[in-house]
Parts: structure tokens; C-alpha cells; sequence
């Protein structure tokens, strides 16, 4: 009788060692793809930028341009004061290689992220090369200062030229470029500084009184002399009670002050009770418009960029009041 010879027997020990090369091979495979394939959908060699408020994306897409990649997180209509990081908006702050923001507790639920993310990657507040003595003060007690600095044009040229310099020292290939497109978007702004402050001074100096819903035009005010007043203070987080209506409302009904605006990022429903309440002492005031404060207008529209969102609050508030 032959001896059969038989295959040897593998231990279940053995096999569970093979499985596991094998899981893991195909692991490390898939996941080289899945990189192989985000980098074929990255735009190749641009900068990844996330910021936060509109405003601040327009500046990198002005000056970085074709370098650059942006990722804005704050959409038209958000209101920066009330918004919170989602997990999708942490991711995009993970994958950038650099984070703009407005600071001045702007973004106030998001601040401990930007301490998290300056250890990691380059984290810039736009407005920190703003001289303090510049800064508007909260009326607060806190010592704070207010963050609605973009609608004095100069202060939004400092802005620029922030990012330009950061631009320049991530990307030092790409500087002369930076600086280029640095110049041509100030020498705009320049020019927006200027019709603001020809367009506001043709209103009848008496009439030049702005009421919105939330203090945020305190800077436009001080550059471009117009007198501003909100019904709630600098941030959309502060309460305001019955008595800041009623104050509100006998100041207008005292004046004759025939117009008030609404805001794109506030509701509506605060600045009406001042209406109502001067109505029903026989005065009638009018909504001027609705004002960009906090967001810019949908993208793809002329208010969805900055020079187009303070021009369409100039010509709006000199139509309501002159």
C-alpha cells in the first residue's frame, strides 16, 4: 500500500495572522487611493485658505487670486456674533494651510478654535496691524473693543495689506504676485473711501441720522460723519428690553426722523416694534432698506463682494434719507 502524503494542516492561529496581512494591505490600498484621489481633485499648488465672514474671503480671492484656494465659512445672512463651528467647518479648518479671521470676539463662540488652531498653522486676525487708538470701545465696562471695522474703508485697507504680508511670507514664491493685486484692490478701496465720504456728506446735515438694529455701523459713523444709533448694542448676543425700544422710538418721534433700515443678518421683528410704537404716537416712519452689516449679499450678485455691498448701503441709506 503507498503512503499518501497529505498537505500539511495550518493552525487557525496561522490563518488569523494571514488575514490580518492581508486586511491591512488592502487597508493601506484603499486609503492610497482615496489620498491619490484628493489630491487629483485639489487644485494643484494653490494655497488652501479658510476664513470666516465674507468680507474677509473677498480680500484673499482679490489678492491671492489664481494662488489661492478659498473656503468661506460664514455665508450671505449668517450672523458672525451667534455662529458655531459645525464638524464639517472644523474639518475645513484642519485641512487649510493658513486661517484668516476677523477677530476683535467677532467671531465670539469660535474663539477658543483659533487658539486650538494657531499652535498648528498660521492663524491670522486681519485686524490686528489696526492701531488700538483707532478701535472703537464697547460700552460695556470689558474693555473690549468693537469688531464691525470694515465699514471704515481705511481700516479695511489695513486688512488688506495684512493679508497680503502673510500671503507673501507663506508663499514667498508667489509675493510679487501678492503685492501686485494688493495695490490695484487698495487703489479701489481708496476710491470707495472717497464716494463714501461725497455721498454721505449730500445729505442735509440734520437728516444724516442712520438707525439700524444692532450697533454695527459705529465705524461707518466716525469715518464719513453721520450720526448712528441700534437698538441693540455692538453684538446681535446682547439682550435688548422694552426700554430700549421705547428710548429709541421718542428719540425718532422727537426728531421727526422719517426712515430706519433693516439688516440682512438680524431679524426684522426688533426694528419694527420701534415702528409700531411711533406710529401709535401719530408718527410715521418708513423702512429705508435692508443694509449688509454683519454678511455680504448672495454670491454672483454686485452686493456679494465688498466694494459692491458698501456701495449698495451708501446709495440705500442716501436715497432714504436725503
Amino acid at each position: 500500500m503507498k503512503n499518501v502524503k497529505t498537505k500539511p494542516r495550518l493552525s487557525s492561529s496561522f490563518k488569523r495572522f494571514i488575514m490580518t496581512i492581508m486586511f491591512l494591505a488592502l487597508a493601506v490600498s484603499l486609503a492610497a487611493c482615496g489620498a491619490s484621489k484628493e489630491k487629483e481633485n485639489a487644485a494643484p499648488g494653490k494655497v488652501k485658505i479658510t476664513t470666516t465672514i465674507g468680507m474677509i474671503a473677498d480680500i484673499l480671492k482679490q489678492v491671492g487670486a489664481e494662488h489661492v484656494e478659498v473656503t468661506g465659512l460664514m455665508k450671505s445672512g449668517v450672523d458672525p456674533h451667534l455662529y458655531k463651528a459645525s464638524q464639517g467647518d472644523l474639518k475645513k479648518l484642519d485641512q487649510a494651510d493658513i486661517i484668516f479671521y476677523n477677530g476683535l470676539h467677532l467671531e465670539g463662540k469660535m474663539t477658543d478654535v483659533f487658539e486650538k488652531m494657531e499652535k498648528t498653522k498660521p492663524t491670522v486676525a486681519v485686524t490686528k496691524n489696526i492701531p488700538e487708538s483707532k478701535l472703537r470701545g464697547m460700552e460695556d465696562g470689558t474693555g473690549a473693543h468693537d469688531p464691525h471695522v470694515w465699514f471704515d474703508v481705511k481700516h479695511w485697507i489695513s486688512a488688506t495689506e495684512t493679508v497680503r504680508d502673510e500671503l507673501s511670507k507663506h508663499d514667498a514664491a508667489n509675493a510679487a504676485d501678492y503685492k501686485k493685486n494688493a495695490e490695484a484692490y487698495i487703489k479701489q478701496l481708496e476710491e470707495l473711501h472717497q464716494f463714501a465720504k461725497e455721498q454721505i456728506a449730500s445729505i442735509p446735515e440734520k437728516q444724516r441720522v442712520l438707525v439700524t438694529a444692532h450697533d454695527a455701523f459705529g465705524y461707518f459713523g466716525d469715518a464719513y460723519g453721520i450720526k448712528v444709533m441700534g437698538l441693540q448694542g455692538i453684538s446681535t448676543a446682547s439682550e435688548y428690553g422694552s426700554k430700549d425700544v421705547s428710548d429709541l422710538r421718542d428719540f425718532l418721534v422727537a426728531n421727526k426722523i422719517k426712515a430706519v433700515f433693516v439688516e440682512s443678518s438680524v431679524p426684522k421683528k426688533s426694528i419694527e416694534a420701534v415702528i409700531e410704537g411711533a406710529k401709535k404716537q401719530g408718527h410715521e416712519i418708513q423702512i429705508g432698506g435692508e443694509l449688509f452689516s454683519d454678511a455680504m449679499g448672495e454670491e454672483g450678485t454686485p452686493e456679494g463682494n465688498y466694494i459692491g455691498m458698501v456701495k449698495h448701503n451708501i446709495n440705500t441709506i442716501v436715497q432714504a434719507l436725503k
